[in-house]
This record gives C-alpha cells, structure tokens and sequence, in this order.
C-alpha cells in the first residue's frame, strides 16, 4: 500500500482528551486491518482540540495496539528537546517494536521561534486578543493560484501577522528551558543520525543501533528540505498544511539528495487533508467543520475542539474570514472513493511522490473510520 495516515488525535466538540486518545487507538487497529502503510502521530501544543501532545508516548501505546503496521512522528519538533532525548525515546519504542518505528523530525518549532524573534516585540499576555481574521490573508489580495496538470497550488498564506501575536511568544517560551538556545536543524539532525548509528562520542541507551527509519518533514525548499537531501534521507512534503510550496520542497529535496545508506535514491511521501464517504452530499456534510477549525488556528487561538456540521452552520462567514481559510478549503480533497483516489492520484503524478500521507477529521469517529476504509479500498482496487 502506498497510502498511509497522519493522526492529530483530534478532540471533538463536547468530547475530551480521552476521548480523542481511544478514538485513535482504534483507527489504528482498523487502518492495519485496511492495509494502511504507515501510523503517524504529529506533535500540537496549547491546542484545546488536539491530543497529540507528546508523540513519543502515543507512539509506544500505538505500537502496542497494533501490530504490523509501521508507527511514527509526523512530526518531532526538535527545537523543543535535544537529540538525545528524542533518540531514547524512540530507542525505547524501538527496543520493544523492532523494525516498526519512524522518526520524523520537523523544524516548526524552531521556525516558531524564528518568527516570533522576527516580529515586532510584545509582552506575553493570557489576556491578549487573536489578531484579526485577515491577518494571515496571502499578499496581494484574493489570487487565485495556478493548476499544474491538474494540481491546484494556492497562492502562499501570509504567516507573519500571526507570527507577531503575543500569544504565540508566550507559547514558545514555554516550550524550552529559561535562556535556552536551538542549535542549528542542521547540527541538531547530524547529531541525531550519530546518536542512532554509534558514531557519537557519547551512547544513546537505549537507541544505538535501534531499527527506526529517520524521516525529515518540511513545508518549503528550505533547510529542512536541503539537510533531508544532503543526508540522503526521506522527505515528507506537507500539502496540507502548505500547499502553495510543496512543488517547491520536493524540488529542493530532490536537487538537494546525495545517496547514503538509508537511501540510493529520493524518497518523498506527500500529505494531504481528505473526506471520503458512500456520496458526495454525505461527505460535503461532513467536511464542513473543516474552515472552523482551520479558522481557529489561524487566527491564534489554537485548533479548537473539532465543530459539529451544526456548529459550523451557525457560524457567519465574513469575507475576511473565508479568505483566511480558503487556501486550505480548496486542496482538500472530499467527495467519493474514486473521485477523491482520482484526486490523490494527480496529486501523486505531480509530486512524483512514492507515497501519500492521509489525514481525515471529522466530528463523527465513525464517519472517520469509514472514510479511511473507502479509501483504502477504492486505491487498492478493491472497490
């Protein structure tokens, strides 16, 4: 199978961490019975509707729930702890699920930081209001973007009104010690890689030797892209979250790649956000809450509990906010199995990428379900 997921463990409205936390557990039981490739967990702070704080831990109680399926981080945010402490974990998890465990290393955090030093200073305040909705609109105005072969790619989000919200500097210093300094992606990764293989002058116990596959995850060209290619290891390119730039970063990781032991060629697996359901209406129902949630993190108050279809009807759509979210609203992929597996195929020849990287959220955990099993089924032939 050449589809696999990417879980943020998401709290419905009116449900609760625990909740959200058994709601995965038994998507990843039934995505290893409908064949999924890959479990990713992705790592979200200071978001009342998201339980993937701490991936490492549910990566471990994943792993045991399941048991054939590969699991992993989509991503670790690096900045927030040293190579060290990511590489025990995961040689803890490893230790127990040889061959199974991916490691997935973003630089978001450190990019957090990066613009939040850029922006105009602020003093932190719990009280501080989210920017206006407009805030993150694109440069320019409504532009409509560009279709390559039938791909759309969006004109790029504007993030550096967001970026220079209090809140988001409050946040950041709370993810590191007092005074603390990111070293560079680059060192950091280096670091990692020595750590696993036994080259470090220090011994990761446990985590030499371990059996993980070292993935880097990046939403543009830039260093993350650049430090997967020179290493010659795989790359994650983010369309769901960045798809104005995923042309980009899987064009900088493929000039980028030098061969290494882990790889003798490019290996990219590409993101996208998906609704699938038995018709079209159905799954147009379902996808609403989608621009609410978008909505909220957007203009920094953090991705709130996921709405009802309900909830998001009741909500009226200004124009600032509707171009805040329509970039995201438009490269999803809802409707049908073979209208959505068509969908994800260009999205596929276009990339050139060798896998996919699913993420679907509804309010409804059956609804969830059964949106991965169509597909699966649909892209398998199955259907």
């Amino acid at each position: 199978m050449t589809l696999s997921i990417l879980d943020l463990a998401p709290i419905p409205s009116g449900g609760t961490a625990r909740d959200a936390l058994l709601n995965t557990l038994d998507l990843a039981r039934r995505a290893e019975s409908f064949g999924y490739r890959r479990y990713w967990l992705a790592e979200h702070h200071f978001a009342p509707g998201v339980a993937s704080s701490a991936p490492a831990v549910l990566i471990g109680l994943v792993a045991a729930a399941t048991g054939r399926i590969r699991v992993g981080s989509g991503a670790v945010q690096l900045g927030h702890q040293t190579p060290l402490s990511v590489v025990e974990q995961f040689g803890l998890i490893d230790a127990l699920y040889p061959g199974r465990i991916d490691l997935g290393i973003g630089r978001s955090g450190q990019r957090r930081a990066e613009l939040t030093a850029e922006a105009a200073p602020a003093k932190p305040s719990r009280g501080d209001p989210a920017p206006p909705a407009s805030a993150g609109a694109a440069p320019g105005g409504e532009a409509a973007g560009r279709v390559v072969d039938g791909l759309l790619i969006p004109p790029p989000f504007d993030w550096s009104r967001l970026a220079a919200h209090p809140q988001l500097a409050f946040h950041a210093s709370l993810l590191q010690q007092p005074g603390a300094q990111t070293p560079d992606f680059a060192e950091q990764i280096d670091d990692v890689i020595a750590f696993l293989t036994g080259d470090h002058q220090a011994h990761a116990v446990p985590g030499e030797g371990a059996e993980v596959e070292l993935w880097i995850l990046g939403s543009s060209g830039g260093q993350s892209a650049q430090v997967a290619g020179e290493r010659g290891l795989p790359f994650a390119a983010n369309y769901h979250v960045s798809p104005s730039s995923v042309l980009e970063a899987v064009e900088g990781y493929r000039k980028a790649f030098k061969p290494s032991k882990a790889l003798a060629e490019p290996y990219v697996i590409v993101s996208a956000d998906v609704v699938v359901a038995d018709d079209d209406a159905t799954a147009r129902e379902l996808a609403k809450p989608y621009g609410l949630w978008v909505r909220s993190i957007r203009t920094g108050a953090g991705a709130r509990t996921y709405p009802t279809p309900e909830e998001a009807d009741a909500h009226f759509w200004s124009a600032e906010d509707l171009a805040l979210v329509k970039d995201r609203i438009d490269t999803r992929f809802v409707g049908t199995p073979g209208a959505v597996a068509e969908q994800l195929r260009v999205l596929r020849r276009v990339t050139g990428a060798d896998e996919l990287l699913v993420t679907t959220i509804t309010h409804d955990h059956a609804a969830r379900v059964r949106s991965y099993e169509l597909l699966a089924d649909a892209w398998d032939g199955r259907a």
